[in-house]
């Protein structure tokens, strides 16, 4: 008996993504890529080779999870909390970026390495840059008043924010909202 060529491929694929899903599950998966620092205060990104402060800002390490509320921050706030930070340490705290907040969303559910986190929307210092022009005879940006001047001018008014339960980004949060700030440097 035959067998089609097209089914041996399908059985290799199969066999294939069995053993990657049995090899993640007996532990043997890659090292880490986060991992907590000894007095447990802050957590680097061993491949972006960046260091996060382990609680958002207003909140401390007691040893076993992060206490206290939260500091709300507007976007101009958050800056000056990293600013502050990174005077008072002599190390270059930032606000971080959309794209390095995103990989901290813990979407497998396992052990949290930022205990007592908030999963709301955090801020980012990712800029709206919108440079796609507007259509002046579209009705729709006609009634609500839209041109390409208010466009910049809306654009400068908003800021960019990374939901930490979903990993969702929107660039269109006012800037006046107050929002969690975690902080990141670079690795030294």
């Amino acid at each position: 008996m035959k067998v089609p060529m097209r089914y041996l491929r399908i059985g290799t694929y199969l066999v294939c993504a069995i053993a990657m899903h049995s090899t993640k599950a007996s532990g043997q998966a890659e090292s880490p890529s986060l991992v907590v620092s000894k007095n447990g205060t802050h957590v680097s990104d061993l491949r972006s080779k960046l260091i996060w402060s382990r609680c958002v800002e207003g909140m401390q390490w007691d040893g076993k999870t992060c206490t206290g509320k939260p500091t709300l921050a507007s976007h101009a706030e958050a800056l000056s909390l990293a600013r502050a930070r990174a005077e008072t340490e002599g190390l270059s705290w930032r606000v971080p970026r959309v794209k390095e907040l995103q990989r901290l969303v813990n979407t497998e559910k396992e052990e949290p390495v930022f205990p007592a986190a908030p999963l709301g929307w955090h801020w980012t210092v990712s800029a709206n840059i919108d440079t796609r022009p507007i259509n002046q005879y579209d009705y729709g940006n006609i009634g609500r008043g839209i041109t390409e001047q208010s466009v910049n001018r809306m654009a400068f008014l908003h800021g960019w924010a990374v939901n930490m339960g979903s990993g969702q980004a929107r660039g269109d949060i006012s800037k006046r909202t107050k929002l969690p700030v975690r902080l990141v440097r670079q690795e030294n």
